[in-house]
C-alpha cells in the first residue's frame, strides 16, 4: 500500500468512516463563498525514556488522535477541532469552522468525487519506529549511551539521556475533493554530561535524531558519538575563561550554529509575517539584503532529515526554494493561505503542530549553501576575533531582525589560530545587517544532527539547519570578562 492507503486504513478504518461520509463533510465545507477548506486527520504515538545516574527516571506512552476542519474566505478563518474521528462530530467541526468565516450562511451540498493523489516521492520509509526495538533494547540504548559519556573522563560525575520516538499519521482532504496522506516516523536522542573538577561544575550537551527507526543510533555507533561530544563539552567548560566583551570579527562554525540564521534571518522570510508588513524582509524582493557570498535556502526534500516532509500540513509537496541568492531576497516561504493572499504559489511551508492547530508558514530545512573558502582559510584570516561553535539560545524580534545569542561552546582567534576558550559569550546584533557584514563563506556546507524544534504562536515543530563556516567582520559580543 501507499502511504495515503496507509494512513486511511489506519485513521478512517477503525471508525467505519466511508467516502460517502467525507463527500457529507466536503460537501458541507463546499459553499460559493468559501474561497478554500480542508480536514486534517491526524494519529500521533509518543514514546519517550529519561535516563539518569544509571536508572530509568521517567517515561511516557502518548497517543493524541483528532481532526481539524478549517474553512477559508479571504483573510478570514474559521477553524474546529474534534477527538472523535467519527462522522457526526467532524460534520459539527465543518459547519462550526464556516459559520465562523460566514455567518449564517446556508449549506450548498455539491457533490464532490475524492480522488486519491498520491507522490510516489519518498523521503523516509513509512514505518513505526516504536516498534524498532523491544523495551530491553531500548533500555539497553540508553545505558550505553550513559557508559560511554562516563568513560570519556572520569571528572565526569553525570549523566543524564533522553530517548523519543515518535509515529504520525495523517491524511488531508481539501475542498476539491483530493486525499494526501503521509507517514512520519521521527527520533531523537539527547545527553546532557555535568563535569566536576575542584568544586566546580560546567555542563555539555550533544545529540541527534531523523526521521528513521531506533536502529540509526546504533549504526556507527552514533549514540557513542553524541555521549563523548557532550562529555567533551562539559570537560571543555571547566577550562574556558570569561569571554571577551566589545565589537569583533565572529566566525560561526558549520552546522548547529546555522540556528542564528535560522532564527535571526529564517524567520523574517516566512509569509505571514511580510504579508502583514511586519518583518524587516518586508517589500525587499529583488534587493540586496545580504553579502554577495550569501544564498540561502529552505529545503524540505532532504532524505531523513528531521525538518523534511513529504508533504507540507496542507497536501502540498514541499520544495527547495530559494530564499537569498548571491545576497538579493528572491521569496519567501509560503503556505496556501498566504500565498493566495500574495498573488504566488504555495512553496510547500504549510506547517502546524498537530490536527487542533492551523497551519502557518513555517521552516523545514533552513541552511546557507557553501562557498569557496577552506575552514582553515576563513580561522587564519582573522588578527583577533570569536570562534563560536555551539549555542545554547537565543531571543529574536522578527520586526526589526534583533538577536541575542549565548554560545556554550566558544573559543578566541589570535593571529589567524584558534586559542582559549571562553564561556559566557553571547553575540548581539541585527539578522538582516549581520548578513551584510559576511566577508567569507566557508566550502564545508553540514547540516545539525538533528535536533532542532521550532516554536511560533505556540506551535512547536521539528526542523532542520545548517551552515558552512562563516565570518561576520565585526558584530557585538557580550561578555563575562572583567
Amino acid at each position: 500500500m501507499n502511504n495515503t492507503e496507509i494512513a486511511r486504513s489506519i485513521l478512517l478504518d477503525p471508525t467505519n468512516l466511508t467516502t460517502h461520509d467525507l463527500d457529507k463533510v466536503i460537501a458541507t465545507l463546499n459553499d460559493a463563498k468559501i474561497d478554500a477548506a480542508d480536514i486534517y486527520f491526524q494519529n500521533q504515538h509518543i514514546e519517550s525514556w529519561r535516563l539518569e545516574d544509571g536508572i530509568i527516571k521517567g517515561g511516557s506512552y502518548n497517543i493524541e488522535s483528532g481532526v481539524g476542519v478549517r474553512a477559508i474566505s479571504d483573510d478570514k478563518t474559521g477553524f474546529a477541532y474534534s477527538n472523535e474521528l467519527t462522522l457526526t462530530p467532524i460534520l459539527e467541526a465543518a459547519q462550526a469552522a464556516k459559520a465562523i468565516v460566514r455567518n449564517n450562511v446556508s449549506n450548498q451540498i455539491a457533490p464532490v468525487k475524492i480522488a486519491v493523489r498520491e507522490s510516489t516521492r519518498l523521503l523516509y520509509n513509512p514505518l513505526n519506529p516504536l516498534l524498532s526495538l523491544t523495551h530491553a533494547d531500548k533500555v539497553d540504548l540508553l545505558q550505553r549511551t550513559n557508559a560511554a559519556a562516563r568513560a570519556y573522563d572520569p571528572r565526569i560525575i553525570q549523566v543524564i539521556v533522553n530517548l523519543t520516538a515518535v509515529y504520525d499519521v495523517i491524511l488531508i482532504l481539501d475542498q476539491t475533493g483530493a486525499v494526501h496522506g503521509d507517514i512520519r516516523p521521527l527520533i531523537r536522542l539527547n545527553v546532557s554530561a555535568i563535569a566536576e573538577q575542584n568544586g566546580q561544575r560546567e555542563t555539555g550537551s550533544d545529540g541527534g535524531g531523523s526521521r528513521n527507526d531506533l536502529n540509526w543510533f546504533l549504526e556507527q555507533e552514533r549514540y557513542r558519538t553524541f555521549a563523548e561530544a557532550a562529555a567533551r563539552q562539559a570537560l571543555l567548560n571547566l577550562e574556558a575563561t570569561a569571554a571577551p566583551a566589545g565589537t569583533m570579527t565572529v566566525v560561526l562554525g558549520s552546522g548547529w550554529p546555522g540556528v542564528l540564521l535560522h532564527e535571526a534571518v529564517g524567520h523574517g522570510l516566512e509569509g505571514d509575517f511580510n504579508r502583514k508588513g511586519t518583518s524587516a524582509f518586508t517589500g525587499r524582493i529583488g534587493q540586496q539584503v545580504a553579502s554577495p557570498y550569501c544564498t540561502v535556502v529552505d529545503d524540505g526534500t532532504l532524505y531523513g532529515r528531521r525538518g523534511s516532509l513529504n508533504i507540507d500540513d496542507e497536501g502540498t509537496p514541499t520544495q527547495c526554494t530559494v530564499l537569498i541568492e548571491n545576497g538579493i531576497l528572491r521569496g519567501y516561504m509560503q503556505d496556501k493561505l498566504n500565498a493566495r493572499l500574495m498573488g504566488v504559489t504555495s512553496t510547500g511551508n504549510g506547517r502546524r503542530e498537530s490536527f487542533s492547530s492551523l497551519p502557518m508558514p513555517r521552516m523545514t530545512n533552513t541552511y546557507m549553501l557553501p562557498g569557496t573558502y577552506a575552514h582553515e582559510e576563513i580561522i587564519e584570516s582573522v588578527t583577533k576575533g570569536l570562534y563560536a561553535v555551539n549555542f545554547s539560545g537565543g531571543q529574536v524580534d522578527i520586526t526589526s531582525g534583533k538577536f541575542v545569542f549565548s554560545t556554550n561552546e566558544a573559543y578566541m582567534i589570535e593571529n589567524g589560530r584558534i586559542g582559549r576558550p571562553v564561556k559566557g559569550a553571547t553575540l548581539i546584533g541585527n539578522g538582516p545587517d549581520v548578513l551584510t557584514r559576511v566577508s567569507m563563506v566557508g566550502n564545508n556546507l553540514q547540516m545539525d544532527q538533528g535536533v532542532g524544534s521550532c516554536g511560533k504562536d505556540g506551535q512547536t515543530i521539528p526542523v532542520g539547519i545548517g551552515q558552512p563556516t562563516l565570518k561576520i567582520d565585526s558584530l557585538t559580543v557580550g561578555g563575562t570578562q572583567v
